[in-house]
């Protein structure tokens, strides 16, 4: 008896997640309340509570989805062009910067992610194992908590980003370009390599991956079966 019932709550926990995805979506991470999830969902406020405790965690669970979307989108565009894995990192993050630029409520969804203890740990857990493979190279003196620290830092330049939309001064072009290179010079990446990093990145049309991940996550939260 014991399966079913975990089905059923393996069921009902997505209901859940469809539902706060798409409302976050639709209305903002801010205007959506519990009771809102609650109603789309046709999961109970009492229910949603004892699954995930508040709407921060939901947040949470939504920033591993999105993530993880993020990280298998690069690699299959990069699988068979280069095995550069930092050519692979700021593919991921230039994605990420891109998305934030084509749904404002999603912009405030990473920038809330960004600031949550419970979910930015999340994003540096996720990242500081990465760069140090990447950027130990560069660093060679450097040690895992070291790596971390600086995950923290180039966090903190991603969330600045993000917040800040483009505009006709400020471009996407100028923005990915400033965050490579500021970025990358945290990591004391050579000037030549970084100029070698942007030209890559350029080489591709973002947005269109971008809007392939948002419309991967509207086809999620349009699928209740």
């Amino acid at each position: 008896m014991a399966r079913p019932l975990n089905r059923e709550r393996g069921k009902t926990r997505t209901l859940v997640l469809h539902s706060a995805t798409k409302l976050f979506i639709e209305n903002g991470y801010t205007n959506t309340r519990i009771k809102d999830i609650a109603a789309d969902s046709g999961v109970g406020y009492n229910e949603i509570f004892r699954m995930f405790t508040d709407k921060d965690t939901l947040l949470s669970h939504l920033v591993d989805l999105v993530i993880e979307h993020q990280f298998e989108v690069s690699k299959n565009v990069l699988s068979n062009i280069t095995n550069d894995e930092l050519f692979l990192y700021v593919f991921e993050s230039v994605l990420q910067l891109y998305i934030t630029e084509l749904n404002e409520n999603i912009r405030e969804m990473y920038a809330v992610s960004y600031s949550l203890p419970s979910t930015s740990h999340k994003i540096y857990d996720y990242f500081s194992s990465k760069i140090e493979t990447i950027f130990k190279k560069y660093l060679p003196e450097y040690e895992t908590k070291d790596f971390y620290e600086l995950e923290i830092a180039t966090a903190g330049i991603m969330r600045g980003f993000i917040i800040n939309p483009c505009n006709m001064y400020f471009t996407i072009d100028r923005k990915v370009q400033r965050f490579i290179r500021t970025t990358l010079k945290i990591y004391e990446v050579p000037r030549e390599k970084i100029e070698e990093v942007i030209a890559f990145i350029e080489s591709f049309d973002m947005k269109a991956y971008a809007e392939g991940v948002l419309a991967t996550l509207y086809e999620y939260i349009s699928d209740r079966t």
